[in-house]
């Protein structure tokens, strides 16, 4: 075998020419065809290859479905980190095409670091290397897992509000209709019958109504709207289940028809026509309202968002923790839901301080998110602010089971993780105390027992 081939390799390429041969000789070469498994993810990490010839993919199980994450040419090296740390296959390895590879057992590559101090500095460099490299990956995936989450998040809670405003604007634009034509019959036959002056002040009296809606509570609404509907029903008014809600959004009752009716006794038909105006502009403004909270609402999570990403701002900036942490629970909002009940005891003098404030945002959505998962979406998060010492603090707590005293002191360990495979990378609190320990210069301190768990962040109030 040429040895210029195994030199291609950034492992081996400080080898001398001795130290080299010794490895071929205590390797074996491996033929795959296309589609061949080299190695699958979970297996003993008992070996490395070399690529001699064609091209590897490397892929990770996620679910069901293998996802590609690297390729390999000719001179690369495959499985080393496993073998190095005698672990399990931390990926699986296919032939995209005929290739061959040189097989490096675990015998052959620990002799050849036991004999050769050279070969065993170029390994140290190497995999130092490739730490730094795979953590920088593993950053920017937790980042993107993050950025999921977050969009995620996101497209649910726009999802409600535009479903929201969807249908009621459909719904709007047919009882606008209808409105529009009870308008003309009611104009037609009040000036028919003498009585336009009555229909005047009697739409000028509900136009007043339309500005000032009601504000009722749940149990009051539904008393009123079951008398309304009685009576309606009793008088033989159309869709009254319908007209009736809508109509006590606006202060009517029955006896405000009452009323009505008795200025209209001998008119039963205007009367008729009366009501049906009234009750379809009723309905056509609480449509609109509708549509106005549902886009308020949207307006509410777009600022909330760009507030909590500062986009198109310096990353350095005066920050309120106040609006970062109200700013995460809006973002959060779907995950929140569920039945968690939020406690705030925010200090009012908090002063700002000078952050990063899209990553303190990422430590408070890390922790927060955290918390839900820990109390399994049903529990108390309380969030309290104050200064001490010259230095602003924020305590995020929950009311979950605790974390075990041999656990804390792993908690902010890269890679580290309680949760099941495929929940969590173990990087989320690592880079929450990286921000808030290196960018800010503050610390991130965690005190739990079960039942109560608080992460307590310290910062300063300016950068240095």
């Amino acid at each position: 075998m040429n040895l210029a081939d195994i030199r291609k390799s950034p492992l081996f390429k400080e080898l001398s020419d001795q130290e080299l041969q010794q490895l071929v000789d205590n390797a074996k070469r491996i033929k795959l065809k296309a589609g061949d498994f080299l190695m699958k993810q979970g297996e003993p990490g008992d070996s490395a290859h070399v690529v001699i010839k064609g091209e590897f993919e490397i892929q990770i199980q996620s679910g069901q479905s293998l996802i590609k994450i690297d390729v390999r040419n000719p001179g690369e090296i495959i499985g080393e980190m496993a073998l190095l740390a005698k672990a399990p296959r931390s990926a699986t390895v296919i032939s995209v095409t005929d290739s061959e590879t040189l097989c490096i057992s675990k015998e052959a590559f620990e002799n050849l670091l036991s004999t050769s101090p050279s070969a065993a500095l170029a390994v140290l460099h190497w995999v130092m290397g490739r730490l730094t490299q795979n953590e920088s990956l593993l950053h920017q995936q937790e980042k993107m897992a993050a950025l999921g989450t977050f969009s995620a998040g996101l497209a649910h809670e726009l999802n409600n509000p535009a479903a929201a405003a969807q249908r009621s604007a459909a719904r709007l634009q047919e009882t606008q209709s209808k409105w529009l034509d009870t308008t003309r019959q009611i104009e037609s036959h009040a000036a028919n019958e003498g009585r336009t002056d009555w229909l005047n002040e009697f739409m000028l009296h509900a136009m007043e109504r339309f500005d000032n809606p009601n504000k009722l509570d749940a149990l009051e609404k539904i008393d009123l709207v079951d008398q309304l509907q009685e009576w309606l029903e009793a008088n033989n008014v159309d869709s009254a289940w319908e007209l009736g809600p809508a109509m006590v959004n606006f202060g009517w009752d029955p006896a405000s028809f009452v009323k009505v009716k008795n200025e209209l006794k001998e008119l039963p038909a205007l009367f008729d026509l009366a009501v049906q105006w009234l009750g379809t502009g009723c309905l056509m403004m609480d449509l609109l309202f509708v549509v106005q909270h549902a886009t308020d609402r949207i307006s509410q999570i777009v600022r909330a968002m760009k507030s909590y990403t500062y986009l198109d701002q310096a990353p350095i900036l005066e920050v309120d923790l106040h609006e970062g942490l109200e700013n995460t629970l809006v973002i959060m909002q779907h995950k929140l839901k569920r039945n968690v009940k939020i406690n705030r005891d925010y200090s009012p003098e908090l002063p700002k301080i000078e952050a990063y404030a899209s990553e303190l945002n990422q430590v408070w959505t890390n922790i927060i998110d955290n918390a839900i998962d820990a109390m399994e979406g049903e529990g108390e998060l309380t969030l309290r602010t104050y200064e001490a010492d010259g230095r602003v603090i924020v305590e995020i707590s929950d009311n979950g089971p605790g974390i075990p005293e041999d656990i804390q002191k792993r908690i902010f360990e890269a890679f580290f993780t309680t949760k099941s495979p495929g929940k969590g990378t173990g990087l989320g609190l690592h880079l929450s105390h990286d921000i808030i320990a290196n960018r800010h210069h503050g610390q991130l301190l965690i005190e739990s027992k079960p039942g109560h768990t608080m992460f307590k962040i310290i910062l300063p109030k300016r950068i240095n």
